[in-house]
């Protein structure tokens, strides 16, 4: 049975697939940007840099984390860059889309305040 506020089965697997989808997407949109590759690699991890919100605690780490990991942000980049006709700020939102989808796929979920391992999708790391 998983432990409550998690998915399993026939919907965790849906949920992991919307990743794969959402890092092709990215990937795929990215390539039209004309943007370098290189951005795109040195980028693709800096979401991640909101672990650093883990040395507040772990309600800090999830909220910081949780900020960086939901697709609203990288959207409405996405949408203010597309109407301002700023290419950046698109090729920044998809880099961005992109490393969410690549965490879905891999069963990284958004964090709840009880530790880095629990997850929407079920825990990840060692189980105590």
């Amino acid at each position: 049975m998983p432990e409550p506020g998690t998915v399993s089965g026939a919907p965790r697997l849906l949920l992991r697939a919307e990743g794969a989808a959402l890092l092709v997407v990215g990937i795929s949109l990215y390539s039209q940007t004309d943007t370098s590759w290189w951005l795109f690699a040195v980028l693709f991890l800096a979401p991640d840099l909101s672990f650093i919100g883990y040395l507040g605690g772990p309600r800090a780490g999830a909220a910081a984390y949780n900020a960086a990991h939901t697709t609203l942000a990288p959207a409405l980049l996405g949408i203010g860059g597309w109407l301002l006709g700023q290419r950046l700020a698109e090729a920044l939102a998809l880099i961005w889309a992109a490393h969410i989808g690549f965490d879905r796929l891999l069963g990284y979920g958004l964090k709840y305040a009880a530790g880095f391992g629990f997850t929407h999708l079920g825990r990840i790391g060692r189980k105590t």
